[in-house]
């Protein structure tokens, strides 16, 4: 099939390194032939030029995006001809934080304490009702910690707001946590379901920067918990393709954080880690294949995120045990270049590949 990505970032190019061998075709909606999957389809400029969308459909058999900030109307229009996974709904519901802590209410799956403010009255009142401590987020488009601003104190309610530059925003309850989790999985058509093992995620100025898969020491009944969670989501919105959810561990359980319609960066490990990979199950799933399998293929693996200077490469490409995916971007502070992918059959082997890649994370 001709699968059309609204985007050309990383995302889609790891989508289509994993779709060739599937014997799909893909196009990419883009500005620039220097992005990242530019050299790996053909490019659609939809943002410069509206009709080229026309374009786009005319070669597509199947869209896909890569970013929950996807334009909904742009979607709506599309899918009037041809089939957008995941659809409408996903898209609608994630792109706005309120919607999704609404749908999380909705269907009795834990989150934090809410409230969506558009003033410094109504953030009053939400710090009187909610918190300090909390966060304050804008609803829309934030990613990689922008657009937060974590309020400790009522002292600092005036500067927590200023920070939003008046558009709107919901504050959340802080929620104590012992780590931070995410569970990956895929929806068909046929609405068969597969579920990765959660990982556990440290971040680093709100950037991830390490994921650990599985997640070590995880009780079996907190794996089938986050999947009941995960099914009851993914038949809601009618989902298909990859869905993740961030969540929380705490000592009463599992709180889920926020989700997102798309492969995520918690999932790269899954390229060398797991018997089918995020991407390759994507693409499954939105042209209708049968789904792979999720299995780890080593007793345990991790993914270290390469972030802002591409660094010593050669130091993994000189560990057995290591892959490195770059990205073809250009270096940036706090810009994701490429993550390298590490397999392990013990927990001491994966930690000693760590160690030898700690220039690779933050100190």
């Amino acid at each position: 099939m001709k699968i059309g990505v609204l985007g050309a970032g990383q995302l889609g190019r790891m989508m289509a390194i994993s779709g060739y061998p599937l014997n799909h075709q893909f196009g990419f909606s883009g500005n620039s032939n220097d992005e990242p999957s530019a050299l790996l389809g053909h490019m659609f400029a939809l943002e410069d030029n509206a009709d080229n969308i026309e374009s786009l459909v005319a070669f597509a058999d199947v869209i896909t995006y890569e970013s929950e900030n996807t334009d909904v109307e742009i979607v709506r229009k599309i899918n009037k001809d041809i089939p957008v996974y995941p659809g409408e709904k996903s898209l609608f519901t994630t792109q706005h934080r309120g919607r999704e802590k609404a749908l999380f209410d909705q269907l009795n799956i834990p989150c934090a304490p809410y409230q969506i403010v558009n003033t410094l009255e109504e953030l009053q009142q939400a710090v009187s009702k909610i918190g300090p401590p909390a966060i304050l987020k804008t609803t829309t488009e934030g990613y990689d910690g922008k657009g937060q601003f974590l309020m400790r104190s009522e002292d600092q309610i005036k500067e927590a707001f200023d920070s939003m530059n008046g558009v709107e925003s919901i504050l959340e309850g802080f929620v104590n946590f012992k780590r931070e989790l995410s569970l990956i999985a895929v929806r068909g058509i046929d609405n068969d379901h597969k579920y990765y093992p959660l990982v556990e995620n440290t971040h680093h100025d709100g950037i991830l920067r390490l994921t650990i898969a599985p997640a070590q020491n995880i009780d079996p009944e907190v794996q089938k918990t986050a999947e009941h969670y995960m099914q009851t989501l993914l038949d809601e919105m009618d989902h298909v393709g990859v869905l993740t959810i961030e969540l929380f561990e705490t000592n009463d359980g599992l709180v889920v954080n926020e989700m997102a319609p798309r492969v995520h960066n918690s999932g790269h490990w899954s390229i060398e880690g797991a018997d089918t990979s995020q991407f390759e199950n994507h693409i499954r799933a939105i042209t209708g294949m049968p789904l792979g399998d999720t299995s780890p293929t080593h007793t345990v693996s991790a993914m270290v995120n390469i972030i802002g200077k591409i660094g010593p490469t050669n130091i993994a490409l000189n560990m057995a045990n290591a892959h490195l995916h770059l990205y073809d971007k250009t270096e940036r502070d706090n810009r994701k270049l490429g993550h390298i992918n590490i397999t392990a059959n013990s927990l001491t082997e994966l930690e000693n590949s760590i160690q030898q890649l700690s220039d690779f994370l933050p100190n």
